[in-house]
């Protein structure tokens, strides 16, 4: 067995972890999307 696996920090499950990175990375980039496109309407 890994000696690692004797003591590990976080006993988290890493799909949760995932998920959790990927619902930030997607909102951070559909914000930047609306920002985006809100001032290109008002710019017209």
């Amino acid at each position: 067995m890994n000696e690692f696996e004797h003591d590990v920090q976080s006993k988290r499950n890493d799909a949760i972890d995932s998920g959790i990175g990927f619902g930030v990375a997607f909102i951070g980039f559909s914000l930047i999307f609306v920002i985006a496109t809100i001032i290109d309407i008002v710019a017209r």
